[in-house]
């Protein structure tokens, strides 16, 4: 089989991970009983995932990227890393946010869970714990991004101006990357929507980098955080990696792109979705002029795309074909149409649901199917009864 940019080795990658083979697990702890409370981690990690499914940045599925808030247990922070280690094959991208503790009896690395006391590690879950899950993953590629405050010891521990933290964080065949920052009121600036390490990486991924690269690799997030980092005299990220990841593209650099058509399954299904859009419109304006036998394949196409979890824009294409059918005299091919609506009426409540069932129950009667015409009647009732409605 021929290699694919997802299949290309480091040295050659020209292509971003492939996000149908990819997870990414976002774990941010905002809300504490003894410590502080830091709102902007949740911003942090509902627009990151935002980003990283984004088709124009880099289109991981909404379903391959699991956001994980406020976790109040390990097996809660855990056991989400070790699912989306096994179901990754291309990459796996792990990212905390929140306080970062360190035992008053060792310097390991705790991370916060909601009732995590200072001090105490056995409050909070050992970064070892995350480290052997990513050692196991499946993933030939591992990203960790740790967006991670410290006050009193710890913080004059991590600011003496070497790697610790991510010397201490380094998985073999990974890529880390940790914010490293010196205390709260640093990391999370007041009036600010999210900490300063995440902030700047967000803004990073919404409008790319002037003169950088059309995609921007891990080496070049790092260098660029720095630079901006470093000019606002904020802590500065650290960086560890292993066999050469650091050049693994992450996204694609909006300020050389913005105005590219992305490839990936997220643009797959906005095209569906367009093309069924498209088709019921071009419909109705031939129906509107009297070229309704013209509209009639245009409906047909429409109905062929089958857009993930979205039957019920179907609905439409089909009352409007059914409609077509019974103008023109196919009372039976409309019958057809309005029964495959039928199944699907339970799952999309709503006017177009009704619709479909009146509409059968009508033709059903003047072709003399009068008992299944109360049949689809009685469930036009009873799906009006289940959501709090009668038609």
């Amino acid at each position: 089989m021929a290699p694919t940019d997802s299949t290309v080795g480091l040295a050659g990658r020209v292509g971003l991970p492939d996000p149908a083979a990819s997870r990414a697990v976002l774990i941010g702890t905002a809300a504490y009983r003894h410590l502080p409370a830091l709102p902007a981690v949740q911003a942090n990690v509902t627009d990151l995932a935002a980003e990283l499914c984004d088709a124009t940045v880099w289109g991981l599925p909404r379903e391959h990227c699991t956001v994980v808030a406020d976790p109040q247990n390990a097996t809660a922070m855990l056991d989400p890393v070790h699912r989306a280690g096994d179901q990754a094959t291309d990459t796996l991208l792990v990212y905390y946010a929140g306080h970062g503790m360190r035992d008053s009896e060792s310097a390991d690395l705790y991370l916060a869970l909601g009732g995590s006391r200072d001090n105490t590690g056995y409050t909070a879950v050992a970064y070892q714990h995350v480290r052997a899950a990513l050692r196991s993953a499946r993933a030939r590629r591992k990203i960790v991004v740790l967006d991670c405050c410290f006050s009193g010891r710890a913080a004059r521990t991590l600011s003496a101006g070497s790697d610790v933290l991510a010397a201490q964080a380094a998985v073999d065949g990974a890529f880390v990357l940790t914010a490293s920052p010196r205390d709260r009121l640093a990391l999370a600036p007041d009036g600010e929507r999210h900490t300063a390490f995440t902030g700047e990486m967000l803004g990073v991924l919404r409008q790319g980098i002037e003169d950088g690269p059309e995609l921007i690799d891990l080496d070049t997030l790092h260098r660029v955080l720095e630079e901006r980092l470093r000019a606002k005299n904020r802590p500065l990220p650290q960086r560890s990696q292993e066999n050469g990841v650091g050049r693994l593209p992450l996204a694609r650099n909006r300020a050389r792109a913005a105005r590219r058509i992305p490839a990936g399954p997220v643009l797959a299904t906005d095209v569906r979705a367009a093309m069924v859009a498209s088709g019921l419109g071009l419909a109705r304006m031939l129906r509107a002029a009297g070229r309704s036998r013209d509209a009639l394949p245009v409906l047909r196409l429409a109905l062929q795309e089958r857009v993930p979890d979205g039957e019920g824009s179907l609905l439409a294409v089909q009352l409007e074909l059914s409609e077509m059918l019974a103008e023109t005299g196919q009372i039976r091919e409309a019958i057809e149409v309005l029964e495959q609506a039928f199944q699907q009426v339970h799952k999309f409540y709503g006017p177009d649901a009704l619709l479909v069932c009146r509409r059968l129950a009508d033709l059903l009667q003047e072709s003399g199917n009068h008992i299944q015409a109360c049949e689809v009647l009685k469930h036009a009732l009873e799906l009006a009864d289940t959501h709090g409605r009668r038609p």
